[in-house]
């Protein structure tokens, strides 16, 4: 038998949940279109968990050869969702973000289980498995209408971001 879960304290607190738009998002990810593959987070507790959304419209540009007269969203885009996804959490806890970028280091169980067409609605969600200091682990998975149409285990990276090259002057004549 197990035993009953504690009833919280009167006076505890949910922990706090945060949104974040698309212009919020694009602060933290460098990811544009056509690659950028959130378009809001609904949710987030930070460092462990967050949901975003993703509209999928046929004006995608994969759609165009993914496939002609059969469109359906590429897994390897759906796995880049819940990877762009993970690290609008992970670049949150990031004081010095403008200097870094988060990459992929490993993809592990990616599933599709369902094709995703235009006009779903991806509620994508991630799990924090292991954080470390630069090192993320997390689990994620994509539902449309309550069906699961995708699911991975993904480990992302902080590196620093090459310095940007400034634009050569060129001196006009006077």
């Amino acid at each position: 038998m197990s035993e009953p879960t504690p009833n919280p304290s009167p006076d505890a607190q949910p922990t706090p949940s945060r949104t974040m738009d698309i212009v919020e998002i694009m602060s933290l990810l460098p990811h544009r279109y056509p690659f950028l593959l959130i378009d809001r987070v609904i949710e987030m507790e930070p460092r462990h968990r967050i949901v975003a959304i993703k509209n999928v419209t046929m004006n995608e540009q994969f759609f165009q050869g993914h496939f002609p007269g059969y469109p359906i969203m590429p897994g390897v885009l759906m796995v880049e969702a819940i990877a762009q996804t993970g690290g609008a959490l992970l670049l949150t806890e990031i004081p010095d973000r403008d200097s870094k970028l988060m990459v992929f280091t490993s993809i592990e169980n990616a599933r599709f289980r369902r094709p995703v067409t235009p006009g779903d609605q991806l509620r994508i969600e991630v799990t924090v498995l292991n954080w470390r200091t630069r090192v993320v682990k997390m689990g994620g998975s994509i539902t449309v209408d309550g069906k699961l149409v995708c699911d991975a285990t993904v480990m992302c990276q902080v590196v620093p971001r090459a310095p940007q090259k400034a634009e050569p002057k060129v001196e006009t004549p006077e």
